[in-house]
């Protein structure tokens, strides 16, 4: 085995032995499934199935004959005589949950709605009960207008229409409806995890390079392998150790959150439907028909008997299943691969050589921000490149080497020109042997100078030493 290969191995298996590297391994996994297993167990037991009674006291004379009972809602009509003693029953006879009492009309056909209950009523039940009876009043007053033929009138004027966006192509004119959501949630997640991991592992190698040199193990090290050789094989060790505890997250969170939907029986698409059901209800209920007049069929622009609330909901899920489908799931992989590689190598070296101008980690500050602040612009631009993937300040960030790695992450799933991807690439690839030259120079000389901070001056006179 070569001495890079036996460096690669030593910093990687002493890397993964680590009990940080074993506990952050299954800890965060865990973490990222509860982001999917909590709102799926939530939509599975949250559901209030208990049947309320609820005493309706009417003074409108409008809205109680048209009240209909729903799942966990069942009213009961009474007289405006025992209002009152209803009202004064309510907490210890247990008939009634509540007492929904409507006022008189006023000029305007208006009336005051309250609901009387010994605690709290829950905001899903209020806006049931408010739904329906917003619905009847409304209803009522357009009937006192006497208009001929209302209800095809508001049918007509209302617009209910969803801007679609369909993506075509040269032999397909007509195109496949697109969620740009889809395309924004794969670019945010993939441009920061980049992001994310090129501070992680590359302070890692730092912090690596630091330790080593304090322990004077480094004396011992160099004497055996170039310093050259002893960065580059620190590099790629930390790499294999990232890209190992990656997979890893990726799947032990699949077999956590497919092991709950198991146990719990909820499968995904049932918790798509739920959650649909969840954000719908009480929103679009079928109200009352007075007068001919179907108010909720109105609201939603069509024939209740043609679609439903959840049918909606689901069918604005679909385009993001058709946009999964027409993405280049592998070149999106590839290009994640790619820049994450890449990004990391290029910081990385640049990471060494700062842990080899210092003795400790207080030193690195003044010498960080040639990194951070390309890293912190890539983030700003990738932020931006959401709304404008093809923006001057997006294409020339995923161009430019220091922040090319987030943006052009972020911009992929657009869709992006053949020349920029390869000028991209090529610039990052060069940029990355540049700095790496340049990172080995300061290396070489940096993890053999003790008790002083190494200035900009200093670091400048080491490149300029010949090899």
């Amino acid at each position: 085995m070569s001495k890079i290969g036996i460096i690669i191995a030593r910093e990687y298996s002493t890397r993964v032995r680590k009990k940080s590297f074993i506990i952050g391994t299954f800890l965060v996994p865990v973490l990222f499934a509860l982001m999917f297993v909590i709102p799926m167990l939530i939509a599975t037991y949250s559901s209030d199935n208990k049947v309320r009674t609820i005493a309706v006291d009417d003074q409108s004379g409008v809205v109680a004959q048209k009240l209909e009972d729903k799942e966990n809602i069942k009213y009961s009509i009474i007289d405006g005589a025992v209002a009152e003693q209803v009202k004064k029953d309510l907490a210890k006879s247990g008939t009634y949950y509540a007492l929904l009492q409507i006022s008189k009309m006023d000029s305007l056909n208006n009336a005051d709605v309250s609901i009387f209950c010994p605690e709290q009523v829950s905001i899903s039940l209020k806006d049931q009960i408010q739904s329906q009876v917003n619905e009847i009043l409304s209803a009522n007053k357009l009937a006192s207008y006497d208009i001929p033929d209302l209800e095809n009138v508001l049918s007509n004027i209302r617009n209910t229409s969803r801007v679609k966006t369909l993506k075509v192509g040269e032999n397909d004119q007509e195109g496949k409806e697109t969620s740009v959501g889809a395309y924004m949630a794969i670019g945010y997640i993939s441009s920061f995890i980049i992001y994310m991991f090129i501070f992680m592992f590359g302070g890692m190698v730092m912090q690596g390079v630091i330790e080593e040199k304090n322990n004077r193990i480094i004396e011992v090290i160099v004497s055996s392998v170039k310093p050259m050789q002893l960065m580059i094989g620190k590099i790629v060790g930390v790499a294999l150790v990232a890209l190992t505890q990656f997979m890893a997250w990726i799947v032990l969170t699949f077999l956590i959150v497919t092991g709950v939907s198991v146990v719990t029986g909820a499968s995904s698409s049932s918790m798509v439907k739920q959650s649909v059901q969840a954000q719908t209800a009480g929103v679009n209920i079928q109200g009352a028909d007075v007068a001919g007049i179907d108010i909720a069929s109105l609201n939603a622009g069509e024939n209740p008997a043609d679609s439903s609330a959840v049918n909606e909901g689901l069918s604005a899920i679909a385009p993001i299943f058709n946009t999964l489908k027409q993405m280049n799931i592998l070149g999106i992989i590839g290009t994640f691969l790619l820049y994450f590689i890449l990004g990391y190598l290029l910081y990385a070296s640049m990471f060494a050589a700062v842990g080899a101008c210092v003795d400790n980690q207080a030193d690195t500050q003044q010498l960080m921000w040639p990194i951070t602040i390309p890293l912190i612009i890539g983030l700003f631009i990738m932020m931006s490149a959401f709304q404008n993937p093809n923006s001057t300040v997006a294409v020339w960030g995923s161009i430019i080497p220091f922040t090319s790695p987030m943006v052009m992450v972020a911009r992929f799933a657009y869709g992006v020109p053949a020349w920029q991807y390869i000028l991209s690439v090529a610039l990052l690839i060069g940029t990355f042997l540049f700095m790496g030259w340049l990172s080995a120079k300061i290396y070489r000389i940096g993890i053999l100078s003790y008790g002083k901070k190494a200035g900009w001056k200093e670091i400048f006179k080491w490149l300029k030493f010949r090899d």
